[in-house]
């Protein structure tokens, strides 16, 4: 299919548009008369989750189609799939095959989500929903089998979240119990029952409250809301299955040999069902470095490969794969070449591991005597534990922002202050440096109002420490979580993106601000508190001179500071492995760096050498 049709078709979603002319897949047939016509909407007609139709409606005025007109087109829609499906037209799960078309070996590029590598045999997550009926007979009769899928679906998760076993405490919780919140969500349940009311079979209300969250999901540009989104995606398939007493996923269904997991997206309460002695690995269709499921993987030590385009068309069921995210790569089918290989890289890395950790409690020198300080990244109350792993220093950056990223609301300060407490607690006498929240960019949160209109740059514009002197509630409440947190300790705050000496200025008073007002409240506080800011706007390096003398140490932030260099865009994926820390203008930028540093240090004497706290 060509035009509007075949772009509702193939993209599995709703289109509607006042001007059918002006949309830039608008093809013209003379043929059918639509010449007066004006107004455009396209739904698909989904069987097993597959476009087999599409049903068009047009009309001869200018105007976009209301919700409630577009909710009876996919009413409509849904009963015409079963007709569809009952005439014989379709097969019965909607025409097509999963099958690869190609059997032979095949190297699958993705994201890096949870680093790892893993062997084991293709399983898909769910087979494909089948919805029998759609047409309610007796709707009294659906609503009471959606109420009792209902209980039995909370009292599963219920379970599931109390029998969860990570040990210790982490986001993982936090993430589970966003989770359990969806479940419960009354506002869900209503519009189910809304439709149920419309004359739809319990499945096809929830399919149909689905779809019109997809729908609203592919409108949305926030990732990190999209990721909300994909739990109460997950949610209604669990529904559905319940309600439907349909085979249930592969979990329930049980691992039978060491398995990769294969999915389009999972839900946290999912992933937690699987035995993790058989699961080796994830492939996500979709995914980020923020979904629920990367959270939870992270504290189940299995590896995630995400963003693995038409997974379903190169994969087929019990192939065998090879998942190396460290890579960022799963080879499919391999040959006994790259087995062999694949098999020589998992030894060196476990050889690699090992050597390693011979080496944790060996000081790092350098062939010229220089003791070197080595920190570790941290942004989840798990990453602690990579100390004692690593033997490392310390933590170098501790990004505050991943708490506010998994919560589905604000934090409040007590729960910020616990956080901080915990991390400097696993740290010991080890010191962390506490990045203020870095929000905005490509981690908006969905829950902070936005007051401008949408930026056409986002990772130079209204973001880190520019965001937080503006909305100064948010920075001076994580200011008294830090404070508060760190009694008695040596506080360290680094602030994010400071692009003039006079933000860095700024945020300090803000800081020693809440110092006052909380000593004249009679709480503990730090016995000494070190700021430093993160160099990751190039013209900073021009005013080192003049920002140096006010600063404790300073930490380079590569990952922007290289794509502000190059002027490439880290998250488009043409450009994110183009350049990298250590080429010839990077290593030359760093080295003019270094000098004015080494200078104020010795100026300082009982100081310690300003640092590159951070690279990557």
């Amino acid at each position: 299919l060509v035009g509007e049709i075949g772009m509702a078709g193939g993209f599995v979603e709703v289109l509607n548009l006042d001007e059918a002319a002006s949309h830039p897949d608008f093809a013209y047939k003379p043929e059918t008369g639509e010449d007066r016509f004006h107004s455009f909407a396209g739904v698909p007609i989904i069987r097993s989750e597959r476009a087999v139709g599409v049903l068009a409606v047009q009309h001869t005025d200018r105007r976009k189609y209301a919700d409630v007109e577009i909710e009876a087109l996919q009413t409509v829609a849904m009963v015409l799939s079963e007709l569809i499906a009952n005439a014989g037209l379709i097969d019965a799960t909607g025409g097509g095959t999963d099958r690869p078309q190609s059997t032979a070996a095949m190297r699958i590029p993705g994201q890096k989500l949870v680093d790892g590598m893993g062997a084991g045999y293709a399983v898909f997550h769910q087979p494909r929903i089948h919805i029998e009926h759609t047409v309610a007979e007796d709707t009294d009769a659906e609503r009471h089998r959606v109420y009792a899928a209902f209980d039995k679906m909370r009292e599963g998760i219920d379970r599931m979240t109390r029998e969860a076993e990570f040990g210790g405490g982490g986001e993982h919780e936090e993430v589970l119990a966003t989770y359990k919140m969806f479940a419960y969500d009354e506002g869900w349940s209503r519009r189910i029952n809304e439709a149920i009311d419309s004359g739809l079979t319990a499945e096809a209300a929830i399919e149909r409250v689905q779809q019109r969250t997809r729908q609203r999901m592919r409108q949305i540009d926030d990732p990190l809301l999209a990721d909300r989104m994909h739990d109460l995606e997950d949610l209604s398939n669990r529904l559905i299955r319940i309600v439907a007493g349909q085979m249930g996923t592969a979990a329930q269904m049980g691992l039978r040999q060491d398995t990769i997991l294969i999915a389009r997206n999972l839900g946290p309460a999912e992933l937690l069902e699987y035995d993790r002695r058989r699961l080796k690995g994830v492939v996500l269709e979709e995914g980020s470095l923020t979904a629920h499921v990367t959270i939870v993987a992270r504290a189940m030590g299995v590896p995630v490969l995400g963003r693995v385009r038409d997974v379903r068309r190169l994969i087929a069921e019990g192939d065998l794969l090879l998942l190396d995210v460290t890579d960022g790569h799963v080879f499919a089918r391999p040959n006994s070449g790259i087995e062999e290989s694949f098999e020589a890289r998992l030894a060196l890395r476990q050889k690699r591991k090992a050597a390693f950790a011979a080496l944790r409690d060996v000081p790092p020198v350098t062939k010229d005597g220089h003791r070197l300080t080595v920190m570790v990244n941290a942004g989840l109350r798990d990453d602690v534990a990579a100390l004692d792993v690593t033997g490392a220093d310390g933590i170098g950056l501790f990004r505050t922002e991943f708490q506010f990223l998994v919560s589905a609301t604000l934090p409040q300060r007590e729960r910020q202050q616990r956080l901080y407490r915990e991390v400097l607690d696993g740290a010991g006498d080890r010191p962390v440096i506490f990045r203020t929240v870095d929000i905005g960019g490509d981690k908006a949160l969905p829950y902070l109002h936005k007051t401008d209109a949408e930026e056409e740059n986002p990772a130079m514009g209204w973001r880190a420490l520019r965001l937080g002197l503006e909305r100064d509630g948010l920075m001076k409440v994580q200011a008294r979580a830090l404070l508060e947190a760190a009694s008695g300790r040596t506080l360290n705050v680094m602030f994010p993106m400071v692009s003039e000496p006079w933000e860095f200025d700024e945020a300090k008073a803000l800081f020693e601000d809440q110092r006052a007002w909380l000593t004249r409240r009679g709480r503990q506080l730090p016995i000494e508190i070190r700021y430093g800011a993160m160099l990751e706007v190039p013209a900073l390096a021009e005013q080192l001179d003049i920002l140096l003398p006010r600063l404790q140490f300073l930490s380079i932030g590569t990952n922007d500071l290289t794509q502000f260099l190059f002027a490439a865009d880290r998250a488009n994926p043409k450009l994110a492995e183009r350049y990298d820390w250590l080429s010839p203008s990077i290593l030359r930028f760093l080295a003019r760096l270094v000098g004015p540093m080494r200078e104020e240090a010795q100026d300082r004497r009982a100081e310690p050498i300003v640092a590159l706290g951070k690279l990557g």
